[in-house]
């Protein structure tokens, strides 16, 4: 719902790897170049490794914007405990092969009757393995199995391994995986962005959504948020949802690394207090928090006494008696009493345009779920 108050195209931290808003740090540049060079020599396998949220995903969906699709056939393969019999299947589901019916013997034939005829056609395949840190060391054999499928001295089958750091130090230490090891091209280890990388990072990132300079982010925040983060892609972007929809609650333009630091807080589940205009954790003055024994002052009810009394008089049966109050007093609660009601108004208010902006999103991704299934149905 920021994206609306923000009068933003489109929502620049999803967290759903999208390759528009691809963004390349010099980790990322590099990793660029090595699945570059392994897509020129089509064959073997490339690894590439990284934290959870480091962008392996994103990078491989921008890689494969830029391929010709009439010369690349691909497909993808996000895992989870596969064993080798399970891989065979999903290899040949993910190309589109039916696989009904058929044994393991009878599945990996058809895999390489449609490798054949995609080479006769003049395409190469090429097979993407995402979270590979959970395959068996079966299943990764029966991969190494299916890069053999030659046609003359052509391989048919490139593949593409991204798994977590666990995954580079099995390949580099299992001694089960020494023919796989071997046929290994190029390997790349995603590190995070550095400091200096974050701000571009955030700016090109609102940039596709259509920001306009509106919020206006200041340095330190950007220095809280990599603090925070230590430069992940995946965690920057969970952060800057937070507090990008605080700032809309907020109703501010500017967001720094007070707010930034009142988010991580609250993300935490730990008590915060945050002093922007119409914030609903803005600090209270302790004077408020008094108790005071009348519920409802008005000054027109209030007369000033003829001379102070020297000591109260006590009756033990009797209720507690409110201390009188001057006309002073009074005029001080009485415009503490407006100012809290004014707060309150303006809090209902902020709520209630945060409420309609959540009901004119909803009803958005409503409408594009309806037009989705719309659109696969005619499909």
């Amino acid at each position: 719902m920021y994206d609306q108050f923000y009068q933003l195209t489109g929502r620049p931290f999803q967290l759903t790897p999208d390759p528009d808003y691809y963004f390349e740090s010099a980790t990322h540049r590099k990793a660029l170049s090595y699945l570059g060079y392994g897509l020129a020599q089509g064959e073997g396998f490339i690894v590439i490794t990284g934290e959870v949220g480091a962008g392996k995903s994103t990078l491989v969906s921008h890689l494969m914007q830029s391929v010709d699709k009439f010369r690349l056939t691909a497909a993808t393969i996000v895992t989870s405990q596969l064993d080798g019999l399970d891989m065979v299947h999903m290899t040949a589901e993910s190309f589109g092969i039916d696989t009904r019916g058929l044994d393991k013997a009878s599945t990996l034939k058809s895999i390489e009757n449609f490798l054949h005829a995609e080479a006769r056609s003049g395409r190469r395949c090429l097979l993407i393995v995402d979270e590979a840190q959970n395959l068996s060391v079966d299943a990764l054999e029966e991969l190494r199995m299916l890069s053999n499928f030659q046609l003359g001295s052509s391989a048919l089958l490139q593949i593409f391994l991204l798994g977590q750091p666990e995954f580079r130090d099995l390949v580099r230490e299992a001694p089960e995986l020494e023919q796989l090891r071997q046929r290994v091209i190029a390997t790349h280890h995603l590190d995070p962005m550095d400091a200096n990388e974050v701000e571009p990072y955030i700016v090109h990132r609102l940039g596709r959504a259509g920001w306009n300079g509106r919020p206006q982010i200041t340095p330190d925040a950007y220095a809280a948020l990599f603090a925070e983060t230590a430069g992940v892609p995946r965690k920057l972007n969970t952060l800057m949802n937070r507090v990008m929809l605080m700032g809309a609650v907020e109703q501010v333009d500017v967001l720094d690394s007070e707010m930034v630091a009142a988010v991580i807080a609250d993300m935490a589940g730990k008590p915060f207090e945050y002093g922007a205009p119409m914030s609903s954790h803005a600090p209270v003055e302790k004077e408020f928090l008094k108790p005071v024994a009348v519920a409802t002052v008005k000054e027109s009810s209030v007369e000033p006494m003829a001379e102070p009394v020297a000591e109260p008089i006590v009756q033990p049966a009797a209720e507690p008696v409110a201390s009188p109050l001057s006309n002073a007093d009074v005029d001080v609660l009485v415009l503490r009493v407006a100012s809290l009601e004014q707060r309150v108004a303006e809090q209902e208010a902020a709520l209630r345009r945060v409420l309609s902006m959540m009901i004119d999103w909803m009803d958005r991704e409503s409408s594009l779920e309806s037009r989705f299934i719309q659109n696969s149905r005619a499909a």
